[in-house]
């Protein structure tokens, strides 16, 4: 059963909505966010990356930061760039990429259900990230960014966003970075909203798909207010956290690929040859100018090594299709490329690999190779959400860098306050 509510968002007016928005804070750098945000004093970078407002070079970490934040997020309050609706509502928020549309229900989760599992989560979190999101909640006793959810197809709720989709938009904009379509709707009918909470309590489960970091924080700082609360009855604002839910069959996950720095000693002979042991590697440029070649299915790979783009096809017994890991393209190149042959073992500590996700392509992966910065690439079939599901089914945690969800959500649509 998955405990969602309605709650009073705070949003820009419509007419600001082009200038609050921002990109999330995690994908970009504090020099790049102040050169978006620029001369702009309405940007939400000022409250999700506030050091932009310090010297080049403060720590996004210094206490002084996190203060600014909650200085920012009052000031744009009180200048009315910000605006709390006068009750409690749901919202429709969809992504157009590629001709495609998603459509989410910005919702309030209870932080119960993340601890109980409910919320089920698929990678692991790092202490100080969530330490440095725990203290952004606290300083402005809000989630001022979403987190990112998935759950099972719904024919109810489908139809009911739908109807609203037919209708003009609060927010329409098309985001200058990502190019990408954005529009926002507000449920501000009774009957609706109570279908949207009976719906989610008939799921047993739903999946953080990105944002496990805010997830953790937000989880750890409601119980922090429960203890500090003597008459805590769990039906406290604090005890909620913003998600934007996805039906899992309209999420578009990309694939998240390696570049490494050298072969660990061997000849790209060599390497080609150790390769053979668990691949049937086949070069994919012997009669044509292919400038790139992407995978085509789960278990097939593509190396790009010396100017040539070679497939990768792991050969029969080198996984298991009973094993919701083990079956993964991200663990069977961990295993038999990455740590056997090019002893790269530790993926999120290791100076060796970098990591080329999103949007940016084959190409990306072909310029960091002929530049002489990379000695190899490999690119990889994109994970499913259905694994994905399994995954957190099965109470196992994915591989490191295995998923990358695009587009991204903007932030700024709308803010949970926690009181």
């Amino acid at each position: 059963m998955a405990i969602v509510k309605p709650f009073k968002g705070i949003r820009p007016p419509k007419e600001l909505v082009e200038k609050v928005e921002s990109r999330p804070y995690d994908v970009l750098d504090s020099e790049e966010a102040r050169a978006e945000a620029g001369d702009n004093e309405k940007s939400l970078y000022h409250i999700i990356k506030p050091e932009i407002d310090f010297p080049v070079g403060t720590s996004e970490y210094d206490p002084r930061v996190y203060e600014k934040a909650a200085e920012n997020f009052k000031k744009f309050q009180d200048n009315g760039w910000l605006v709390q609706d006068a009750r409690e509502h749901y919202y429709i928020y969809a992504q157009t990429m590629n001709g495609k549309t998603q459509y989410g229900l910005v919702v309030c989760a209870h932080t119960d259900d993340y601890q109980k599992g409910n919320i089920k989560k698929h990678e692991l979190t790092r202490r100080d990230k969530e330490e440095d999101r725990m203290k952004h909640v606290r300083v402005n006793n809000a989630n001022i960014e979403p987190v990112f959810f998935a759950y099972p197809d719904n024919q109810v709720l489908d139809k009911l966003i739908m109807r609203y989709a037919a209708t003009e938009p609060e927010y329409d904009f098309i985001a200058p970075i990502d190019g990408f379509r954005h529009q926002f709707w507000v449920i501000d009918n009774d009957e609706d909203m109570q279908t949207i909470t009976a719906e989610f309590a008939k799921m047993p489960s739903l999946y953080i798909a990105d944002g496990h970091h805010r997830s953790a924080a937000a989880a750890l700082v409601g119980a922090e207010k429960q203890k500090q609360n003597p008459n805590h009855k769990g039906d406290e604002e604090y005890n909620y956290f913003m998600a934007v839910c996805f039906q899992a069959s309209q999420l578009t996950i990309l694939d998240y690929n390696r570049v490494v720095k050298d072969l660990n000693g061997l000849s790209s002979e060599e390497f080609l040859e150790k390769l053979r042991k668990n691949f049937e590697v086949n070069k994919q440029s012997n009669n044509q100018d292919v400038q790139q070649y992407a995978p085509k299915e789960l278990h097939e790979f593509s190396l790009y090594l010396d100017g040539e783009w070679y497939s990768l096809k792991a050969k029969e017994g080198t996984y298991d299709n009973t094993d919701p890991i083990g079956v993964l393209d991200v663990d069977i190149s961990s295993r038999l490329i990455l740590d056997e042959i090019l002893n790269i073992g530790d993926l999120r500590s290791s100076k060796r690999i970098d990591f080329v996700g999103g949007l940016r392509g084959l190409g990306e992966l072909k310029r960091r190779v002929d530049s002489g910065e990379m000695r190899a690439a490999l690119a990889l079939y994109p994970v499913t959400m259905q694994q994905i599901m399994d995954i957190a089914d099965s109470g196992k945690i994915m591989p490191p860098k295995a998923t990358w969800f695009e587009p991204k959500l903007r932030s700024g649509l709308v803010i949970h306050k926690l009181s």
